[in-house]
């Protein structure tokens, strides 16, 4: 997936532990981790307002954007859509 998460930077950099974020935060830590872990479909802008609040940091700070490898862009709708042109 393209977006990374870059939770773990910032929790280094406020040297505070996933169990105490996600207790600021009000999320599970389970939850955390996933989000942590970059295996999160979705974020709810509450909860990025919530980690952005706790952390001191911007969205930005959390969340960056990484091309993806050339033969890992196709994906089997974008050759569906292109056969119908």
């Amino acid at each position: 997936m393209p977006i990374v998460v870059d939770v773990d930077v910032m929790l280094a950099k406020r040297k505070m532990s996933v169990g105490e974020l996600a207790e600021r935060v009000g999320i599970t830590p389970a939850n955390l981790a996933v989000l942590k872990n970059g295996r999160a479909k979705a974020v709810r802008f509450a909860t990025l307002a919530a980690l952005c609040e706790v952390l001191d940091c911007q969205p930005g700070d959390l969340l960056r954007w990484e091309a993806e490898a050339a033969e890992d862009s196709t994906r089997p709708a974008d050759a569906a859509e292109a056969a119908d042109a």
